[in-house]
């Protein structure tokens, strides 16, 4: 069973930052595209950022040049620098690895930005 186990949401203030891990086994780290979803109540789940193995990254118009996403190997973890903070950003955050047609999902974590 794969397991994707994010950490790192919370409560922050406009302009403030949060960093989300995500770990996971290392055969899906090192062969999924990993990345980060939202999703807010009542709408469709969509896509913050994605990394492939190789490094390559895709970031939504909304989070360019706020967001990182990095991984590290030794930890078979991958990370979402979140830096300033809007309150539309308010959303659960899912970790998601995949692979083809293969979707694997966290938990999700919650991160609220208040004005």
């Amino acid at each position: 069973q794969v397991q994707l186990v994010e950490s790192g949401g919370g409560l922050v203030q406009t302009g403030g930052s949060l960093r989300l891990s995500c770990a996971t086994s290392g055969s899906i780290f090192r062969t999924n595209v990993m990345g980060w979803y939202r999703q807010v109540l009542g709408k469709e789940r969509e896509l913050v950022a994605s990394i492939t193995s190789g490094g390559s990254t895709i970031y939504a118009d909304f989070v360019k040049g706020r967001f990182t996403i990095s991984r590290d190997s030794s930890r078979n973890t991958v990370y979402l620098q979140m830096n300033s903070l809007k309150p539309e950003d308010t959303a659960h955050y899912y970790c998601n690895a995949h692979r083809l047609i293969y979707h694997y999902w966290g938990q999700g974590t919650q991160v609220t930005v208040s004005s």
